[in-house]
């Protein structure tokens, strides 16, 4: 089967990381997956959720947004207050961030991480999971530099994420918008460098898959994770802050 982009069966697609692309964040990378582009940004707050004041822990969250012209056709701005769909994935973002954290080592400090999507081509909120957890460890080892007595690392992994499907009865990976619209099966896979999963969401689109096919495409999201964790580490280094 030829796919929309000529690509493999098993073949990202081609990826591009800027770093620093917003000086003024505590760490920023822009994310290039295909034509879809994310711009992930770590923000530092002193002010953790009222709930944690005093147990000695942190905490890390996400927002994330598609801006107006991101889509073939203008999404309009969420100003009285995320959808459920943003909802949803800013959550699976922070989950998956939070997932290899120690958040006992982070102290009482608040990471927010921002995942803006400036256009959109498929994969977004795996993409968000890859950038966001490059612009936390990029924040945190800045971080370490300014604060020397924290030795204690706060990551305990790293973390990648990536979508797989089935088209017209063909597992493949790393959907693009055209593939993902006309998938019998979507799935997001998000997978540390340990090789343990933290979140997989599989949905049938009006269809249904074998265990022989959810197989198939944990394998081909297994291959997609370790190569983007092999980028990450290109970037970060080995070591986790």
């Amino acid at each position: 089967m030829s796919r929309t982009d000529g690509r493999k069966l098993d073949q990202l697609r081609p990826i591009k990381i800027t770093e620093d692309f917003v000086s003024s964040a505590e760490a920023s990378y822009l994310i290039e997956v295909g034509r879809t582009r994310i711009l992930c940004c770590a923000t530092l707050e002193e002010e953790i959720p009222r709930w944690l004041k005093g147990k000695g822990k942190g905490w890390v969250t996400a927002e994330y947004n598609l801006l107006p012209r991101s889509t073939s056709q203008r999404v309009k701005r969420e100003r009285a207050g995320a959808s459920g769909r943003t909802q949803e994935i800013q959550r699976l973002i922070g989950r998956a961030l939070r997932g290899v954290c120690d958040l006992s080592a982070l102290g009482e400090r608040n990471y927010i991480i921002d995942c803006d999507v400036i256009e959109a081509d498929g994969g977004t909120r795996t993409a968000s999971i890859v950038g966001g957890f490059m612009a936390l460890a990029r924040a945190l080892q800045k971080l370490k530099v300014a604060q020397p007595t924290m030795t204690k690392p706060v990551l305990k992994h790293f973390v990648s994420a990536v979508s797989v499907g089935i088209v017209d009865g063909v597992p493949m990976l790393d959907l693009c918008y055209t593939e993902d619209s006309e998938a019998e099966v979507d799935m997001n896979v998000v997978r540390t460098d340990s090789g343990h999963f933290v979140e997989i969401q599989g949905t049938g689109e009006e269809s249904v898959y074998s265990r022989v096919q959810l197989n198939q495409m944990l394998d081909l999201a297994e291959k997609g994770c370790g190569e983007l964790l092999q980028l990450q580490k290109q970037y970060l280094g080995t070591a986790l802050p």
